[in-house]
């Protein structure tokens, strides 16, 4: 080996380090005579003195963002930027949650919430970064969930812990039922439920509760809101207004699974979501349905008891209606009403002799505190087969021990005295949907007059004072008049009056139109990774690095586990090699090379300036570059 240095216009790195006193560097000079020198070249074959040399701050002061890791420097990108990228502007330590693996390149993140990976200090990751869903915004597992599989959505711990998590919508801190939150920890009709504490709703308050579709206060049917605070759906020739939530499906909806949640399939907004399928299956006809119905209780103008008409002199509310306990006869008089219902949804008088006057067949079926009560109930009608449903009483008084038999109306006499035992002068409405099947024949009797409408138009016309009397009507034969089309969905609207103290019969058969909620379910193999699932290759084999049968995460590299039968020879969750972890990338080596950043004496390394290029002082093998 020359004892000396040559300087002409390529002097070494490594050497410029070892000669403090290189002056004449670039200038052709010898420096044989310098027994400094000498003894710097000697020192070459000095391990700690190669240590020395390749950590270039112990002669010089070191400059962040050159892109060399000088000490005292934990890392350098080769850029000054403030921002949070691993690497901050004074390269004084790497940045909580990134690695920085090789010098002068840039740092890498290495816990990243929403990545489907357990990293860092997480405890959970479903995949997205929402809090509230089980799995926060830091990727924290929130209190009463748990999140059984990694990257599918988290669940409810359990139902009855008191914290309402997943798909509940109550938990009051039991299982219970009968109390407002039921054994599975949803709220029960007629409930609702504020943390821990549920109480009875009020239908008819005004106040839409949690478990009411509307509340418009009132008692009356075909408003749109039902006297048991449900929508009532709004149809025109077949076709309805979609209301997302009410369990049924109408154009533009995707999917309606008779709530307001997203996650289960079935978005808030009614769409399908991702990697969910859809259906609506019919639910089998229960035994009884049970019909909201309108009752309005009169006050009649003639007979026994009779009340003063609102014509008589001296006369107060509430009156007497010349309708009621004034008309007689023996048969069915058709044709006094019109065929189409007016725009409020009633029938409109056609002058006949057995009604007074337009202005008193107006209150007939409608709510006025001069003429009338208004009541609700519900009527139960029993499951014939085929999705028929039949009401038949032969003494049908539903407001016995109601309305003006139980008013004073002074001195402690009541408005109406009881006739017969019952409740006389009344009229009842009722609203249904059917879905037209094409073979509906439907059949109706009652005292006095029955009149049906089927899409706003005439369809049973059994009028005038009577004794029972039936009609019926066979849809098919009608459906052009009625303006029907098979698979349409259709209001139907029975009016009836009671108006004379002899029997009450009623009957009335109908088709119901059962709500067929979305049943939603995510399919496992079809390709889309849906939220109840962590992964879904379309084939679901298990394969290394693929997605196993039940669409869960098989065995790869980065889930912190070797899986030597599949040729991986470390995985400490990490794997970028270099200074941030000992495997390298793709689990089939460790992390100590050449390049890496980090000095290995026992593996023959000279030097390691974080790279394998030549000509910077270190050479791609990690050798001292020594002239």
């Amino acid at each position: 080996m020359n004892r000396y240095f040559t300087t002409a216009r390529n002097c070494s790195f490594a050497l410029i380090l070892a000669l403090a006193v290189a002056t004449g560097c670039g200038e052709g000079e010898s420096h044989n005579n310098n027994t400094n020198n000498v003894n710097n070249v000697n020192n070459l074959n000095n391990t700690s003195n190669l240590n020395n040399l390749n950590n270039t701050s112990n002669n010089t002061t070191p400059i962040c963002g050159n892109g060399r890791i000088e000490a005292p420097e934990a890392c350098d990108d080769g850029d000054l930027d403030a921002e949070v990228d691993g690497c901050p502007a004074d390269c004084s330590a790497v940045d909580p949650d990134f690695a920085c693996p090789e010098a002068g390149l840039p740092c890498v993140r290495i816990v990243v919430c929403g990545n489907a990976r357990i990293e860092g200090d997480e405890t959970c990751d479903d995949r997205n970064t929402a809090p509230g869903d089980g799995c926060d915004d830091d990727c924290h597992l929130e209190a009463g969930w748990i999140c059984p599989t990694l990257g599918a959505a988290c669940v409810a711990e359990r139902c009855g812990d008191g914290i309402l998590a997943g798909f509940e919508t109550c938990d009051d801190d039991n299982t219970g039922n009968g109390d407002g939150c039921d054994s599975t920890c949803h709220i029960e009709e007629g409930w609702e439920c504020v943390g821990l504490t549920c109480t009875p709703t009020v239908c008819g308050d005004g106040q839409v509760d949690v478990t009411e579709e509307c509340d418009d206060g009132n008692d009356e049917v075909g408003d749109g809101c039902t006297p048991t605070c449900k929508m009532e759906p709004k149809c025109a020739d077949g076709v309805c207004v979609a209301v997302c939530g009410d369990g049924i499906v109408w154009a533009p909806e995707e999917c309606d699974d008779g709530n307001n949640l997203s996650g289960d399939g079935c978005s808030a907004t009614c769409t399908e979501e991702y990697g969910f399928d859809c259906v609506e299956i019919a639910p089998v006809p229960p035994a009884q349905i049970q019909l909201p119905v309108t009752l309005r209780d009169f006050l009649p103008a003639c007979g026994t008891g009779a009340r003063p008409t609102d014509t008589d002199t001296g006369a107060v509310a509430p009156f007497g209606h010349p309708d009621f306990e004034c008309y007689t006869g023996d048969e069915i008089m058709s044709g006094n009403v019109e065929a189409l219902l007016d725009a409020d949804g009633k029938p409109v008088r056609v002058p006949n002799p057995v009604t007074y006057s337009d202005a008193a067949f107006t209150t007939w079926f409608r709510s006025d505190a001069d003429y009338n009560r208004t009541f609700s109930m519900l009527l139960p009608l029993t499951h014939q087969g085929n999705g028929v449903y039949l009401f038949q009483s032969a003494a049908h008084f539903p407001l016995d021990g109601l309305g003006f038999v139980v008013e004073d109306c002074g001195g402690g006499v009541m408005c109406e005295p009881v006739r017969i035992g019952h409740n006389f002068s009344f009229t009842t409405e009722i609203h249904y949907w059917f879905q037209y099947a094409g073979n509906e024949v439907l059949d109706f009797t009652g005292d006095d007059d029955v009149w049906v409408f089927i899409n706003g138009r005439l369809a049973v016309d059994v009028g005038g004072m009577h004794p029972p009397r039936s009609g019926s009507v066979t849809l098919s034969t009608v459906a052009a008049t009625l303006g029907l089309t098979v698979g349409g969905i259709y209001e139907a609207v029975v009016f009836h009056a009671e108006r004379h103290t002899d029997g009450s019969n009623y009957m009335l058969t109908l088709t119901n139109f059962n709500r067929a909620p979305s049943t939603c379910a995510s399919d496992c193999g079809d390709g889309l990774v849906a939220s109840d699932e962590a992964c879904d290759d379309g084939v679901n084999n298990g394969d290394y690095g693929t997605c196993n049968p039940g669409c869960t995460f098989a065995p790869y590299c980065g889930d912190n586990h070797v899986d030597t039968e599949d040729g991986e020879l470390c995985d400490d969750g990490i794997n970028l090699g270099g200074d941030a972890s000992a495997c390298a990338p793709g689990c089939r080596s460790l992390g100590a090379t050449c390049g890496d950043g980090v000095l290995q004496p026992a593996n023959g390394e000279q030097c390691d300036d974080g790279n394998t290029l030549d000509g910077d002082g270190c050479t791609s093998d990690c050798r001292i570059v020594v002239d």
